[in-house]
């Protein structure tokens, strides 16, 4: 059927479009020269109007866009319109079957993820998002009519709601998952520790992101929940022992973890390990070598020894290269030199040997070629660090030379060798849950081989228990922005914080928390104590209180009781404590420095040298350009590292706190403490 415009009709309107003719399925609307072909899946809408005279037809396309006809005889237009919307409505209604059974069936999609019993992830709402909108792509009609049909109208805003708050319902979901599974294993959570865990740490455990970071502040129970997240998968029956990773950063944080899991899971298939003897699984599974990590890896004092050697022969036979090094210790390090062969002097040789050790270390870490190296350094140091590179380049070949002489690797070599076995396929990762212990400390190369077994296993799900507040570990390559951007590194996923502290009281946190805060690059979590605590509970005091303070506690403190004495460094040890064993024999005295107390507690903690200097708290910043190239950057907040040292050592304490500091020198730490409220007591 056809209908045109009149010869008056044609020449009154002036419209490009002077007939239309129905098709199979669609109209054709055209004129002299133009033609607009309109399928009825295409068609919104068709409106029959009466002009003065004549008649017009109006087709509604999508986007709101019109194609019209003017100029037809209005009887003929009205039965043209006629005709066209029976055949339209009939297509329609046959068509809407079909998008009801389209629509139907992504609601039952919903309902399916939506189902009990099982954890809802980002990933897979996503997932069902994207498979809804190619669904309603390929409907056979607009969806913009699809309210007009009875058969489709219900499901179609159903599919629209849950499309338009699709976060709200998979949080609502996972709500309810997590109060189920709380509840049907309420038995497991009050007996998996020997205390019942909290809500927070339940919380913890059952949730199911793929990356999931949990961040434990100081005392909350992370070990708890580390092993209860074991458990549980085992519990529920989604994981064998033998798909369990446990991976801790030093042996003696892996034999505890073993230890509390042979208490706890009564089983000793789920074994903690280190990156180091991960890597080495990994390639001894993975390869024919079967590799030895050197004896001087264990061995500071020969490891030095070896490099200083190399050093001072160095210094001795190339003139320029001792040039080199006297300008870089000397202009870089601020370092007073001797005259002459100053690479012989006792003094520097005693100052020398670490300082090799640890930029040998942190190039072995890199793991690239020079060139490398030098390329990735940021731009404003790489011309002095491409200088300082070939100074240490005989050194650094000395230590490929010792390795190779005892057949052996170093612990950044196994990294490497671990992750090469990897991506080229020798080994295929087995399992499905990798836990991390103290995950603030990941370096950029750990970070690399926990993303190279999972990409061997993309289902492996991470479960990464940490806090960025006790990030202190830079100096030996860990980056903070693994943990404060997890989620742009490891995936989509989660991240929730475990909200009590079962460790020091409400004032001890609230001095803390408030401190570390300050800088608002760090995560921002709740802490709360069980316990409350006053005022005194933190205290400023100048350090020549200190035998007094002592004295005080000695009347007091009971035997079992412990005191930790905490400095910056090792040499920061009072001469006081010479005479403790006789001066104060019932007090429970121990000195640490504050990165070796990590992990340690203490009823009473007394921190020491918060003053200003090259010796102070917190330290200036002895970068030389080998740190600035080869380590993260630093967050850009005054001293930042410095205050989550202070924030450690506050929170090694159950009881009470006093902070020493140099009357003379005060650290800038002392008057930001003193903003907090923390009182300032002249004498014990």
């Amino acid at each position: 059927m056809e209908l045109k415009a009149t010869s008056l009709g044609k020449r009154m309107a002036q419209h490009p479009y002077d007939r239309v003719e129905i098709l199979n399925a669609g109209v054709k609307v055209s004129g002299e020269r133009h033609e607009y072909l309109i399928p009825f899946n295409q068609l919104i809408s068709v409106h029959c109007k009466r002009g003065l005279v004549w008649g017009e037809l109006e087709f509604v396309l999508p986007e709101d866009k019109v194609v019209r006809l003017h100029g037809t005889e209005w009887g003929e237009t009205q039965r043209f319109h006629n005709h066209l919307l029976a055949l339209w409505q009939q297509w329609s209604a046959q068509m809407s079957d079909i998008a009801a059974g389209v629509l139907n069936e992504q609601l039952e999609e919903i309902a399916r993820s939506s189902a009990g019993g099982t954890w809802l992830t980002r990933q897979q709402t996503t997932g069902l998002q994207e498979k809804i909108l190619r669904a309603l792509d390929a409907l056979p009609v607009p969806t913009s009519r699809l309210d007009s049909f009875d058969n489709c109208r219900d499901a179609w805003q159903q599919c629209q709601a849950w499309l338009k708050d699709s976060e709200s319902c998979r949080l609502a979901h996972n709500q309810s998952f997590t109060e189920t599974m709380l509840a049907e294993y309420a038995e497991f959570f009050e007996q998996i520790e020997s205390s019942p865990l909290n809500p927070a740490q339940a919380r913890a455990v059952v949730n199911g992101e793929p990356s999931l970071l949990v961040l434990a502040g100081a005392g909350s129970g992370k070990t708890s929940v580390l092993v209860a997240r074991a458990g549980w998968l085992l519990a529920r029956g989604e994981a064998a022992a033998d798909q369990i990773l446990l991976l801790a950063f030093g042996r003696k944080a892996a034999q505890e973890m073993d230890e509390r899991i042979r208490e706890r899971l009564h089983t000793e298939e789920i074994s903690a390990r280190t990156f180091h003897s991960l890597a080495l699984h990994i390639i001894r599974q993975g390869s024919k070598k079967v590799p030895e990590v050197s004896a001087l890896e264990n061995d500071a004092p020969a490891r030095q020894k070896l490099l200083t050697d190399v050093w001072q022969q160095q210094c001795q036979e190339k003139k320029a290269q001792a040039k080199g090094w006297r300008q870089w210790l000397e202009d870089e390090m601020a370092w007073e030199l001797p005259e002459g062969s100053f690479w012989n002097d006792k003094k520097v040789l005693r100052r020398i040997g670490s300082r090799l050790d640890r930029w040998v270390s942190l190039m072995r870490m890199h793991g690239g070629a020079q060139a490398e190296m030098i390329a990735s350094a940021p731009e404003e140091v790489r011309d002095l660090f491409s200088r300082r590179v070939k100074l240490m380049a005989p050194l650094l070949k000395a230590w490929k030379t010792a390795l190779k002489a005892e057949n052996a690797v170093d612990f950044s070599g196994l990294i490497h060798q671990a992750i090469n076995v990897l991506e080229k396929g020798r080994f295929i990762s087995p399992w499905k849950h990798i836990l991390v212990d103290e995950f603030q400390d990941i370096s950029p190369q750990r970070a690399a081989l926990l993303a190279a077994l999972r990409k061997q296993n993309t289902r492996t799900s991470l479960f990464a228990v940490g806090d960025d507040w006790q990030a202190i570990y830079r100096f030996s390559g860990a980056q903070m922005s693994l943990t404060t951007a997890f989620n742009h590194y490891f995936g989509e996923g989660d991240r929730c914080a475990l909200d009590t502290t079962y460790r020091f009281n409400s004032r001890i946190g609230e001095v803390a928390n408030r401190f570390i805060q300050q800088n608002p690059h760090q995560l921002k979590k709740p802490l709360n104590s069980l316990k409350a605590g006053d005022k005194k509970a933190v205290t400023l005091m100048a350090d020549d209180q200190l035998d007094a303070l002592l004295d005080k506690l000695s009347g007091y403190a009971r035997p079992e009781e412990r005191i930790l004495l905490l400095a910056r460094y090792h040499h920061l040890k009072p001469a006081t404590l010479e005479k403790a064993a006789t001066r104060w024999p019932n007090l429970n005295l121990t000195f640490m420095t504050i990165h070796a107390s990590k992990g340690q507690q203490a009823d009473y903690v007394i921190i020491l040298g918060l003053e200003e200097g090259q010796e102070g708290f917190p330290a200036p910043a002895r970068e030389s350009v080998m740190e600035q190239a080869l380590l993260p950057q630093p967050e850009d907040y005054p001293d930042a590292e410095e205050r989550r040292l202070l924030y450690v050592a506050i929170t090694r304490a159950r009881q009470r706190v006093w902070l020493l500091f140099n009357k003379q020198q005060p650290s800038d730490f002392v008057e930001d403490l003193k903003q907090l409220d923390v009182p300032v007591a002249r004498k014990p």
